[in-house]
């Protein structure tokens, strides 16, 4: 039974080098008790317990041996004892037999053993005796949580040898215990042994229908990880963001971090340098890239991932001896297959490496690494993964300045496809920036907004790898590439990796090819252009409002001369009057147009506002305010949130100029909607989800809230509650919507000029403008 125990712990081993073990702890333990059972029953432990240190220190010895663990055995015995449960809990499945993943396993097995064994042999009561191993099973099928397909061939087994030790341990046939009684005793005492198994049975059979169905719905619940209950291995702050070293390394250029030595066992590979990584950073909030990675204690053998279809992979074996590199990451060529010569742990999703001990200077270690080289005649067609699986490569943090959002938008409009957009991202940056070593570290949205777009003679357009890379990622993930950053070292194949080989680049994932990595850095060798002459700070077309107004009346037509030989009468129609007819004719058309554009408009607005269900018009609702905000020269990007759309149309009336007080406070208070601009304004919370002017800044006349303000953000909140909870809208907040559009609407017009309120009803943009 403790044998079973092993091997169901056995399942999230790399090896069977566990189960053996704790297989010879059970036969250890329990010979130990048959052989001594004539011994007092107090000397046994003792007896016991020598010979488990014996056995333990023997599996201590061996499985280090195999790990090949460096240090001395006193160590290594010391290093396990204390950190055998934690470890055990963090340990990267599958898990190594190592000294610290294995020391608790024999222990315990050897321990169960040994009490089971005492209960069961020398007293006798075999039942009882199964409560050690039982619990040993049960704590082993725990640990193993839902790392592991179900245990049902080992419990089955488990059952089945308990019920054989249960059989063997029975009295012999023919023998009766109460056969020397009295005729009257022994029918007294059989009569009660009757009824006491009778009760027993019934009691047995009474909790197994009423913990049958509960223990059988159990089968098909995902069991509970311990795992999550134990903090892993965490990376230093120096570490959480080891982008800003870039600068400090570049002011020190022979610092010394670590020495390399490379050996190519695939003798197909290309001698050149190497690429060598610290760090991933995969999330970033506008202020700073993270690594945010879950890393995991792992043994001398890691996780071999799949490679990608599209991919030649070589291998690459590295002695590595770190110098002056301090912190906890481990560099290593992409991706590491096999460490040794150091205690790591390890993140399979970014393929890096820490040493929860730290780094110290001399430490050696050697790294294999199968490094996967993606075919690049197959990049110009290659698409970008999308989905949940890669949102993290493809968020956005709020804030983003508008000049960035703009040359982004500039880069890919006459790039369609994921390679190429990232090409011209990659040459942009090239051509246009210089790279100095004393530029200042950071890469918040400021910090990039002035290596971007700020001037030359204050400092701007210059900078680190920190800012190239930066820089492209959040452009890359403007243009819907996946991105992130890494951080490591252009390396020779061998010899010392000094501080100036330190440098960040930028990698977009590819579905095929994986990550491929782009250099922005420009060549030593170009003159970078100014970044004013390419790009665009203002869109070439202004938006429709601020074109030119057309000119209704007609010009004046030019005075009729008389032909030549002949007088005017002389026949025919006279010109004036084809000029006139002309111009009639023209002024009917362009009345006809007009007219039509200005029906078009309003049953658009009516269909937007009235018609569908409640999500719907409220929907409409919002096309109307942001329809607005274009047709006043503002639009907003598509990729803005509700919240964020309300900003800038707070902004936009902000920004309006109305021609008179009196008009925009006529304009403001007319309409069918007063009574719900009304409402609106009153801040009623009547369950149909407007909060009124609760929380809302802004203009604030005669101590009450602008009703165009409060209408903003009370539609940009029932827009959101549509988009998360779209069956929970009402058609009485579809009826608010409809009323804030107007209240927005009606405001922002009354500020434009009369010619712009003429034009503002039939304007054609509205009825072709994409969505």
């Amino acid at each position: 039974m403790v044998t079973l125990a092993g091997v169901v712990l056995g399942r999230v081993y790399a090896d069977t080098l566990l189960t053996l073990l704790v297989a010879g702890a059970a036969l250890g333990s329990v010979l130990v008790s048959v052989v001594a059972r004539r011994l007092p029953s107090w000397l046994v432990a003792p007896v016991s317990v020598l010979a488990m240190a014996g056995y333990t220190a023997w599996c201590l010895h061996l499985s280090a041996g195999r790990a090949q663990l460096p240090g001395g055995f006193a160590e290594i015995v010391g290093d396990a004892a204390r950190n055998a449960i934690p470890r055990l809990l963090t340990a990267m499945i599958p898990v190594e037999p190592t000294p610290d993943t294995v020391l608790l396993p024999v222990v315990a097995a050897w321990l169960t053993g040994l009490a089971g064994a005492e209960v069961a042999v020398r007293a006798g009561r075999v039942l009882l005796g199964y409560l050690p191993p039982v619990l040993l099973y049960a704590g082993a099928v725990y640990v193993v949580g839902p790392n592991a397909a179900p245990a049902i061939g080992a419990t089955v087994a488990l059952v089945a040898v308990a019920a054989l030790g249960l059989a063997v341990s029975g009295r012999p046939p023919g023998s009766d215990p109460v056969a020397a009684l009295a005729p009257e005793v022994r029918a007294r005492v059989r009569l009660r042994l009757a009824a006491t198994s009778a009760a027993g049975t019934a009691v047995v059979v009474a909790m197994a229908a009423a913990l049958g169905p509960a223990v059988a719905a159990l089968v098909d619940t995902r069991p509970v990880d311990p795992r999550r209950y134990v903090e892993p291995p965490q990376v230093q702050t120096l570490d959480e963001n080891p982008l800003i070293r870039i600068s400090g390394w570049a002011l020190n250029p022979e610092q010394q971090l670590f020495q390399v030595s490379t050996e190519r066992p695939d003798a197909t590979a290309p001698p050149e340098g190497v690429r060598i990584r610290l760090a991933v950073l995969s999330d970033y909030d506008g202020v700073t890239w993270r690594v945010g990675a879950t890393y995991r204690n792992a043994g001398r053998i890691l996780p071999a991932p799949d490679p990608s279809p599209n991919t030649t992979v070589d291998t690459l074996r590295q002695d590595i001896t770190v110098g002056e590199l301090s912190g906890r990451l481990l560099p290593a060529v992409p991706t590491p297959v096999e460490v040794s010569g150091a205690r790591v742990a390890y993140d399979p999703a970014t393929g890096t490496l820490i040493r929860p001990d730290g780094l110290s200077p001399g430490l050696r270690y050697t790294v294999t690494s199968a490094r996967e080289r993606p075919d690049v005649n197959l990049l110009a067609t290659a698409n970008t993964p999308a989905g949940d699986e890669v949102a993290r490569v493809l968020h956005v943090a709020d804030g983003v300045p508008d000049q960035l959002r703009r040359l982004a938008a500039q880069l890919v409009e006459e790039n369609g496809a994921p390679y190429a957009r990232a090409a011209a991202i990659e040459q942009w940056l090239a051509e246009h920036y210089r790279l100095v070593a004393d530029a200042p570290s950071g890469h918040a949205y400021p910090n990039l907004g002035f290596f971007l777009f700020g001037p030359r003679n204050a400092g701007g357009q210059r900078g680190t790898s920190e800012q190239f890379a930066a820089s492209f990622a959040v452009l890359g993930r403007l243009a819907g590439l996946p991105t992130r950053v890494v951080v490591g070292f252009a390396a020779p194949g061998d010899g010392p990796v000094r501080a100036a080989d330190a440098y960040a680049w930028p990698e977009v994932l590819f579905e095929g090819l994986g990550w491929v990595s782009f250099d922005p850095l420009p060549r030593p060798d170009e003159e970078p252009r100014p970044v004013e002459e390419d790009f665009r700070p203002q869109p070439e077309d202004p938006p429709p409002s601020e074109q030119p107004e057309p000119t209704l009346e007609p010009t004046a037509s030019p005075p009729a001369q008389a032909a030549p030989g002949g007088p005017e009468d002389s026949g025919g129609v006279p010109r004036s009057v084809l000029a006139a007819g002309t111009t009639g004719g023209l002024l009917l058309v362009v009345v006809g147009v007009l007219a039509t554009l200005a029906v078009l408009r309003r049953a658009q607005t009516r269909d937007r506002l009235s018609r569908g269900d409640p999500g719907q018009r409220i929907v409409g609702a919002w096309r109307e305010l942001t329809d607005a905000l274009r047709l006043a020269g503002q639009p907003v990007a598509a990729d803005l949130s509700a919240s964020e759309v309300a900003a800038r149309a707070r902004q936009a009336l902000t920004d309006t100029k109305p021609g008179t007080d009196t008009e925009l406070r006529a304009d403001t208070a007319r309409g069918p909607d007063t009574e719900l601009g009304a409402d609106i304004t009153r801040g009623s919370d009547d369950g149909t989800g407007t909060a009124g002017a609760t929380g809302v800044t802004g203009n604030v006349e005669g101590g009450q809230a602008d009703p165009a303000w409060v209408a903003v953000d009370d539609l940009a909140r029932l827009v959101n509650q549509v988009g998360f909870a779209p069956g929970a809208v009402t058609e009485e907040q579809a009826d608010v919507a409809a009323g804030a559009a107007g209240t927005y609407t009606r405001r922002l017009r009354a500020g434009r000029s009369r010619w712009r309120r003429l034009l503002w009803s039939v304007h054609p943009g509205p009825l072709r403008w994409r969505r």
